[in-house]
């Protein structure tokens, strides 16, 4: 045993506990535990410039690697308020990261003292575990449950609080006996999978949903063994993309409302039964419910109880994680397969192959200003298979989703649930801090890069290089989009005629990104022209390596395109035809003619 401070015992539990790098903002009511982290010197820190990008570093963090829990740290009263999209966004999306704030002394917290807020009941109902530690005893406890919570079951985030008082105060903690409290995670039995596989042989026209617990659970090899030891097609969620890759014969295409394929909702509907697995049946996933399991059994596969039967009651439902379910599934079903128990589905996984080639959305287009669609079929030429691609919402969240093209789990880290604005660019950060080979490429509209456009320097300060693509139509695409169904644009547009910006940027395009991100000590590549791409791939490319900062590489594209996207997923509005004429009305068309 020894004698420390409270906040030092913490700082051993988050080394023990595997963490190594931190983001977060100082202040007077958690200088205490920063003296803890600067006197250990084992976990990095990386100063952002808002509390909020803070907490989405540390999400970019967790989901770059499996096992990864991000730490965002900040001082009382609105530091802490400052992290709740954070939470939010972790939450809604499974994704463990842990929340530290100061707070004023005990002995004031009911008195209204300076920056004194229950943090604790504003982010219960965002966080897994939301506690004020009011014992120093309890300091290093509480850290160690908050691991345990983070990682059992579903996993989310913790955020914990800590009195100046309580941080200074001295304890007896022994580091050296102290063990991580074991994790605990349902498991599917072997009954259980035979029910399902049971199930699954009763189909014609079966398909797996995969979702993002297959990639928390880092089982997408076991996913894409048991795809083809069945030879049941595979339909990704917009969390589990990446879980089998694009180009895989069983790949059968996202279904959805919006970040969807063709080919994906086409076979979706053709299909007669579903087995997900770690997936939550997300309304842009299903549409209505009527309508997206009519005709078709499910067996619904997920680590949270509560799940299932959330949106509708599947036909049979599991309590597992998705890894261990697959595991049981793969070894009952490689018995099935060797002793002629599985049923051949070969005819049907190569209808599904004739709809991917044949159901494809026009991405090509020369015209002048640039339309977006041409924008990621240059994107897919540009940076190959082994890239990971960072985004949260907006147009340019959906048409990169309906046309990039993602090979491996962790390849498309994407805010799916809460999709707050701002998010992209201190995710790509935090990704980056978490993995300093991977190709980085994140991908934002022009209100999405602004939101949090100071955390550019952060990457410029700490050397966290990465390519921020930019899709410029100064407008709040998405909304204005949404807006049609009102008769309305209004409200939605950002530009303006920049009096700085005549003679060197776009006019009317409002806000000159690259004078902004070059301000913040990065580089930034404009491009306005077809015949511009090439070039400015590879120039981007090269001052990211020379220069070791971000580089934005900012696309100039026609100020109005309509993507794809409709209500339900049998009645996508496609735009096609109309992208060559250049007008602002539907062309709707059957997925199935």
């Amino acid at each position: 045993m020894a004698r420390m401070r409270a906040v030092d015992a913490a700082v051993l539990v988050l080394e023990r506990e595997g963490v190594s790098c931190a983001f977060g903002v100082p202040g007077a009511a958690i200088n205490p535990f920063y003296s803890a982290l600067k006197g250990r010197g084992g976990i990095r820190h990386i100063l952002a410039r808002h509390v909020e990008a803070a907490s989405h570093m540390a999400e970019g963090y967790t989901r770059a690697k499996a096992g990864n829990v991000g730490l965002c740290i900040g001082t009382s009263g609105p530091a802490g308020t400052d992290m709740i999209t954070g939470l939010y966004s972790a939450s809604a999306d499974s994704i463990p990261i842990l929340c530290i704030t100061g707070q004023a002394p005990r002995a004031r917290l009911s008195k209204e003292d300076f920056q004194a807020v229950d943090i604790a009941a504003i982010a219960a109902p965002v966080a897994k575990w939301a506690v004020t530690v009011m014992e120093p005893y309890q300091v290093p406890m509480a850290f160690q449950k908050a691991f345990h919570l983070m990682r059992s079951g579903r996993p989310g985030p913790v955020l914990i609080d800590l009195p100046i008082d309580v941080q200074l105060a001295e304890i007896e903690f022994d580091i050296d006996t102290y063990e991580p409290l074991p994790v605990w995670k349902p498991a599917m039995t072997r009954a259980q999978a035979e029910k399902a596989l049971s199930m699954l042989n009763e189909a014609e026209r079966p398909l797996i949903v995969a979702g993002g617990g297959i990639v928390n659970a880092d089982a997408s090899d076991l996913l894409t063994e048991f795809a083809e030891i069945t030879g049941v097609p595979v339909v990704p969620t917009l969390m589990g993309w990446g879980t089998i890759p694009d180009d895989h014969p069983l790949m059968a295409g996202m279904c959805g409302l919006q970040t969807a394929h063709r080919y994906g909702n086409a076979t979706m509907l053709a299909s007669d039964f579903v087995l997900g697995v770690g997936n939550r049946w997300a309304n842009r996933h299903t549409g209505s419910v009527d309508r997206y399991t009519a005709g078709r059994k499910f067996v619904h596969i997920d680590i949270e109880p509560t799940q299932i039967g959330r949106v509708f009651a599947p036909d049979y439902g599991v309590v597992s994680d998705a890894g261990a379910a697959l595991k049981t599934l793969l070894d009952v079903a490689t018995e099935w397969k060797i002793a002629g128990r599985l049923r051949d589905w070969s005819g049907w996984a190569g209808a599904c192959r004739e709809r991917r080639k044949t159901m494809k959305r026009k991405t090509h287009f020369d015209a002048v200003p640039l339309k977006p669609q041409r924008i990621y079929e240059e994107m897919n030429r540009a940076f190959g298979r082994d890239t990971t691609y960072v985004t949260t919402i907006g147009l340019s969240q959906i048409a990169g989703a309906q046309f990039l093209h993602v090979y491996r789990p962790r390849d498309w880290i994407n805010c799916g649930q809460a999709g707050p604005l701002g998010w992209t660019l201190p995710a790509a950060l935090g990704v980056r801090a978490a993995d300093l080979e991977r190709r980085i490429v994140a991908l934002s509209g022009d209100y999405d890069f602004q939101f949090l456009i100071e955390e550019l320097a952060v990457g410029a300060q700490h050397r966290l290089p990465y390519i921020h693509v930019v899709i410029n139509n100064a407008y709040l695409g998405l909304i204005r989009q949404a807006q049609r169904g009102f008769d309305m644009d209004f409200e939605v547009s950002l530009a303006f005629d920049n009096v700085n910006t005549v003679g060197h940027a776009e006019v009317g395009y409002g806000v000159d990104h690259v004078a902004v991100a070059e301000a913040m000590g990065c580089k930034a590549v404009r491009v306005r022209r077809p015949e511009e791409f090439a070039a400015g791939f590879a120039e981007a490319e090269r001052l990211m390596n020379e220069f070791q900062v971000p580089v934005v590489l900012e696309f100039i594209v026609e100020r109005v395109t309509n993507i794809s996207m409709g209500a339900e997923i049998d009645a996508i509005v496609e735009f096609e035809e109309l992208a060559e004429r250049n007008e602002d009305a539907p062309t709707a068309i059957a997925l199935l003619d």
